[in-house]
């Protein structure tokens, strides 16, 4: 089990967690809006990405990760406010959903995480995990080689599922290289197992990165972006938790009653990004539309 040093950094991976989810949310809309242009949008996502990997590394990913979600919630406001976008009744209910699942998972947030390299050996080596990681690569080759090209343009689910299956290797892998990098460039003679596991993240995190890009920008030129990234979300964090679960052991820090509520605030951030997104598109209104009188 991890040490209470884990307790301190929490609330500091939380607040960083959401400055992150505001500035991944808020980039778009500000390149939308002639703000930024397309190369600082990049740096702003560059920047979000670098405030997850430091909240990877000092609080759960189970509740880093829903609270991405808080990307989707600030930038229908900043939309709503900033480009002058109706956000209608089904958005602010979406905003209220997220806003409630996401306190509900930070008040039930597991207390221990990994704080070790020997933790992080131990899970990797664990047969549970390996056999875990053996069946998504073997997944992901067979919904990259085979089954992307015959099917991805007309079945959404191809790309999602390949982009969400990554994150079991780019999440780990990340909080992965937080534990190792004060052994490799700290003060002392590193060994060669140490560095060797430092590449081997280092290598998993860069290719699931470029792959997962690659694929996203492939579902968006082909769906809605709206639909993809509700989908893509649910799905994404799901396998997130799991593998970091699997790997970190970060449940078993939780109450029966905790684990419960850490449910329900996840199904609750999901239902509420799906209805945030969905808003954008759905037409709502209370007053029933009168038929006009026929006429013989």
């Amino acid at each position: 089990m991890a040490d209470n040093s884990g307790l301190t950094g929490a609330p500091l991976g939380i607040a960083i967690a959401v400055i992150s989810s505001f500035i991944n949310g808020s980039t778009f809309v500000l390149q939308k809006k002639g703000i930024l242009r397309s190369r600082d949008k990049g740096r702003g996502l560059i920047i979000g990405q670098v405030g997850n990997f430091l909240a990877y590394n000092l609080a759960p990913a189970v509740i880093v990760t829903p609270l991405g979600a808080l990307g989707v919630l600030f930038g229908a406001v900043l939309a709503s406010w900033i480009l002058e976008e109706r956000l209608n009744v089904l958005g602010k209910l979406g905003c209220i959903i997220c806003c409630c699942g996401s306190v509900v998972l930070i008040i039930h947030a597991p207390k221990a995480v990994a704080t070790s390299r020997q933790e992080l050996e131990d899970g990797l080596s664990d047969p549970v995990f390996v056999t875990y990681i053996l069946l998504v690569v073997l997944t992901l080759v067979a919904l990259i080689v085979w089954v992307a090209p015959a099917h991805g343009t007309s079945n959404i689910m191809v790309y999602v599922a390949i982009c969400s299956l990554l994150g079991s290797f780019t999440v780990p892998s990340s909080k992965g290289l937080g534990l190792v990098a004060p052994d490799v460039f700290g003060e002392g003679q590193s060994s060669v197992g140490t560095v060797a596991l430092f590449l081997g993240l280092l290598g998993a995190l860069a290719v699931s990165i470029l792959i997962q890009f690659f694929f996203i920008n492939k579902a968006l030129e082909c769906y809605s972006s709206n639909i993809f990234e509700a989908i893509y979300y649910v799905t994404f964090t799901s396998t997130v938790i799991f593998a970091s679960a699997l790997l970190f052991k970060e449940w078993m820090g939780l109450t029966v009653t905790d684990s419960f509520a850490m449910l329900c605030g996840l199904t609750t951030v999901c239902v509420g990004v799906i209805l945030l997104r969905i808003s954008q598109e759905a037409v709502i209104t209370w007053k029933e539309k009168k038929e006009g009188k026929k006429t013989d």
